[in-house]
């Protein structure tokens, strides 16, 4: 919550870190990439005479090389597309660039916490300013003062400057769990629970929906109000939907940690690229966040000691419960389930729920049992 001089300093030096962070990425480009090391001993002097501290240059070189790492960690696994394809070929042609409200990392010598007055003392191109505000919550001040370690980020962001800091707590040790629950993630129904809980998905489907529809008609006018509109909207969809995730995982976690129970996921990595869908519905399959969805009710189940584990998610739509029978006409409809074998009728996600609820038991108990043969 710096005060409008102090917002300034700090808005021009996220400016000029970036503007000088895309110049060190062009001569990276035009030499080939080099090695830190290496790209230090091109950009290093010229970044001490624009007025950079030491540690400030530091990690502008560290930020580019970085980028160029992930760049080519992402064009070796087929990220950006095929060898020669567009999207690739536009990624490979050109350095770099960064936004002048990018993040700029920060450690602990240009950085430092005042943690009972709530205030930061943080380097700027017109120096270091002390005393500088900040607000959170009650709980993220005892997790910054109990775990922090390691840099900060400094971003912008709609004219709000934020500190990203990293960390490291501790995980709870995991308990020995008194069965599984299984969760069946969908988009009808967004999460389905072996133990009755049903996280339905129309709400969040209705406001994607309405989000795509003002969008598409604000985009269409091409008027200044109308960009401006569109500026004040973004990503107002991905925070209402991650939020929406937040809830679910919290929920699931908190009835797994109150019976004792452990976890079962279905991996559903490759997902898309596995499914094929009429054109109407890949906007919906593609906007389906079940990858966050699932990276919550990891991180929350390993903060509160829960068991966790993925299952194999072939067939357990297709398969009964109850007597194991296997039928693709089980499935009468998206979600009624009635088995050809032993006749039993139940809801199409909950019976698909207890199927990777029994799985994942079957995972636990593989886990645990020692293949190591036994000492003669």
């Amino acid at each position: 919550m710096p005060e409008a001089e102090r917002a300034a300093a700090l808005r021009s030096t996220l400016r000029t870190v970036n503007d000088l962070a895309c110049w060190v990425s062009q001569v990276a480009f035009a030499r080939g990439v080099p090695r830190e090391y290496e790209l230090r001993k091109h950009t290093y002097p010229h970044l001490k005479a624009e007025g950079l501290g030491a540690q400030a240059a530091q990690h502008v070189i560290k930020k580019v090389r970085d980028a160029y790492t992930t760049l080519h960690a992402n064009l070796r696994a087929g990220n950006l597309g095929k060898p020669k394809s567009r999207r690739r070929v536009k990624a490979e042609s050109k350095p770099i660039a960064f936004r002048p409200e990018a993040a700029q990392p920060y450690d602990d010598r240009c950085l430092s916490w005042q943690y009972d007055q709530q205030t930061v003392s943080i380097w700027t191109m017109a120096g270091r300013i002390k005393n500088v505000s900040f607000v959170c919550s009650a709980d993220a001040l005892k997790t910054l003062r109990d775990y922090r370690k390691g840099e900060c980020d400094l971003i912008e962001r709609d004219g709000v400057f934020y500190l990203i800091a990293t960390c490291d707590v501790p995980e709870a040790e995991a308990f020995e769990p008194d069965g599984f629950i299984g969760v069946d993630l969908g988009i009808v129904n967004i999460a389905t629970t072996s133990t009755g809980y049903q996280a339905a998905g129309r709400g969040l489907g209705r406001y994607r929906k309405r989000q795509l529809a003002l969008r598409a008609k604000l985009q269409k006018k091409r008027t200044k109000s109308a960009k401006r509109r569109l500026k004040a909207r973004s990503r107002r969809e991905q925070r209402h939907v991650k939020n929406t995730n937040h809830i679910i995982a919290k929920t699931i976690v908190t009835e797994a940690e109150r019976t004792a129970h452990g976890i079962a996921l279905e991996e559903l990595k490759g997902i898309r690229r596995r499914v094929r869908l009429r054109k109407p519905q890949r906007v919906t399959l593609h906007s389906w966040a079940f990858a966050q969805l699932a990276d919550f009710i990891v991180y929350k189940a390993r903060r509160a000691g829960v068991p966790l584990v993925y299952v194999d998610p072939a067939y357990t739509s297709q398969m009964c419960s109850q007597c194991r029978h296997v039928d693709k006409r089980n499935r009468v409809d998206q979600g009624l389930f009635i088995c050809r074998g032993c006749g039993v009728v139940a809801h199409a996600d909950r019976n698909a729920s207890h199927n990777i609820a029994a799985r994942g038991a079957a995972v636990w108990t593989a886990g645990r049992e020692s293949r190591v043969p036994a000492t003669p």
